[in-house]
């Protein structure tokens, strides 16, 4: 009996929990009450930065009022919401935009976005708006309109924003995380809303795609190439040759896909603008294109040159996979995916690193053993074709042994 009864009442709590979770979701948009009475038909939370968009459609008229909310707003941060009709992106859109000015007062215009570095200044849109207003009380502001509205805006692309302001004017926001989320595509006629505006969801799954490539082969493949070249020969010959190629030309086929998509990426988002993350993904392809190139041009184990192939293939390599963990890391911070994600490519560095700290002494005791003995320094059987050596040592044959 006691069994049952603190089932029934663990079960009876747990209902209680999900009821209440059920109704504070609900009560931030359809149970929201309005000062002066005033009422909305339609409701909707939108997919980011924890707004709601509330809506009186007149399909008469072609009119819909509209309050914007957003929780959580300063008197040092400006908000803004609006439609783009040309796409699903910043640049374009006829938006509502409200801050505390100077004055300290919470003011609500309107503003064209029409400059990538724009900072919102007042402007007329190309559709009609009255009734313009914001309030922000308790930390929640909301900018009240009434738009009138062409046919082709009755299903369009909305966009949301929050940032900062300096001097009682608005700066740029952030450009991460749920700044880059906030959009969507808006039906003011039939009610219904979807996370993403036009292309976004494909854009949001090449992002992903990108994020995945890059980290798999500039960040797993690569180092993981340059160790079975310095640690893989002195246990096992000519395989450690082959494991370095496969590894290296695996990463860079897949690095210069992600680095495409990067690219591809890039154009199609002419309002944002990630130069360092872009600029380190250009100087990471032509670093792994001349290593690709140098293969080609590299000179014979016995070739005067080959000492300085050598410097510059060692420097070349350890700099393109040094500024791929880097660039890596930089993506982390754009894409800013689930915490998971990062921890576990950080334990895979981790991983990687504790095998160099066991290879590398492990590495030079059996060289300096070898030596000692008068043996080569590399396993045997190996030929001049894949001689190494360590570090570029020469072996006690009298002949160098270079990396590949």
């Amino acid at each position: 009996m006691d069994r049952t009864k603190s089932a029934k009442v663990s079960l009876f709590a747990v209902w209680t929990i999900l009821l209440v979770l059920n109704v504070n979701g609900q009560s931030g948009c359809d149970t929201h009450r309005f000062a002066n009475n005033i009422a909305f038909t339609s409701c909707t939370p939108l997919a980011a930065l924890g707004s709601f968009l509330h809506w009186n459609y007149n399909g008469q008229n072609s009119t819909v009022s509209i309050a914007y909310r957003h929780p959580g707003t300063s008197s040092s941060s400006w908000i803004a919401w609006g439609l783009n009709p040309s796409g699903a992106r910043m640049l374009g859109t006829q938006a509502l935009v409200a801050f505390t000015n100077s004055s300290g007062q919470f003011q609500a215009y309107t503003s064209s976005v029409d400059d990538l570095n724009t900072q919102l200044p007042p402007g007329s849109l190309s559709f009609g708006v009255s009734l313009v207003s914001a309030t922000l009380v308790n930390g929640e502001a909301t900018i009240f309109a009434t738009l009138e509205l062409p046919a082709n805006l009755v299903m369009t692309n909305q966009v949301w924003q929050e940032g900062p302001v300096a001097n009682g004017v608005p700066q740029i926001h952030q450009r991460t995380g749920d700044n880059i989320r906030s959009i969507g595509r808006i039906d003011f006629r039939t009610g219904q809303s979807s996370a993403s505006g036009g292309g976004s969801g494909n854009r949001l799954r090449r992002r992903n795609t990108h994020g995945i490539l890059n980290a798999v082969s500039w960040g797993v493949l690569l180092p993981m190439g340059a160790m079975m070249a310095r640690y893989m020969k002195v246990f096992t010959a000519p395989t450690w040759f082959y494991l370095h190629i496969v590894f290296q030309v695996s990463g860079y086929v897949i690095g210069v896909s992600g680095w495409a998509t990067g690219i591809k990426l890039g154009n199609d988002s002419p309002g944002t603008s990630y130069s360092t993350h872009r600029n380190l993904g250009i100087a990471l392809f032509t670093f792994a294109t001349l290593q690709v190139f140098a293969l080609l041009l590299r000179p014979k184990p016995d070739h005067k040159y080959r000492f300085y192939w050598n410097v510059y293939h060692h420097t070349v390599g350890y700099a393109t996979i040094i500024l791929s963990i880097i660039n890596i890391f930089k993506g982390f911070d754009i894409l800013d995916p689930e915490d998971k994600w990062r921890w576990a490519y950080i334990g895979i560095l981790i991983f990687l690193g504790a095998c160099v700290v066991i290879l590398e002494p492990l590495t030079w005791f059996i060289v300096l053993r070898r030596k000692s003995r008068g043996g080569n320094t590399v396993a045997a059987p190996i030929s001049n074709k894949y001689s190494n050596g360590v570090n570029g040592t020469t072996s006690t044959t009298g002949q160098h042994h270079q990396d590949a």
